[in-house]
């Protein structure tokens, strides 16, 4: 089969990275690509979902990191448990943080 070359420019941090990386799945980057236009071909689509980025760079949240952001959250909470108070007077609490010291 013939060989064409295909050129791509990218950052020279990111291809450092990228070299690595195939290097660790024991290949380079040439076998990488050629792996992915492959995929591509074959599947008819990008194997993978792009999306735009939302306004202000908000990063994607997934469910390992919302799950992660729970346990931590969880225990904070039963560190600072407030002891002694009252359901009601935990929920004044949250409508204060909510309203930020306004009356709810």
């Amino acid at each position: 089969m013939a060989q064409a070359v295909f050129s791509v420019q990218m950052d020279e941090t990111l291809k450092k990275q990228f070299d690595i990386l195939c290097s660790d799945f024991g290949m380079n980057a040439s076998t990488a690509i050629n792996v992915f236009a492959r995929a591509v071909v074959r599947e008819r689509r990008i194997p993978f979902e792009i999306v735009s980025p939302q306004p202000d760079s908000v990063q994607e949240v997934t469910r390992g990191r919302a799950l992660q952001a729970f346990h931590a959250l969880r225990a904070q909470a039963k560190e600072n448990f407030p002891q002694g108070m009252e359901l009601e007077e935990i929920n004044e609490e949250i409508r204060r943080a909510r309203y930020h010291g306004e009356d709810a």
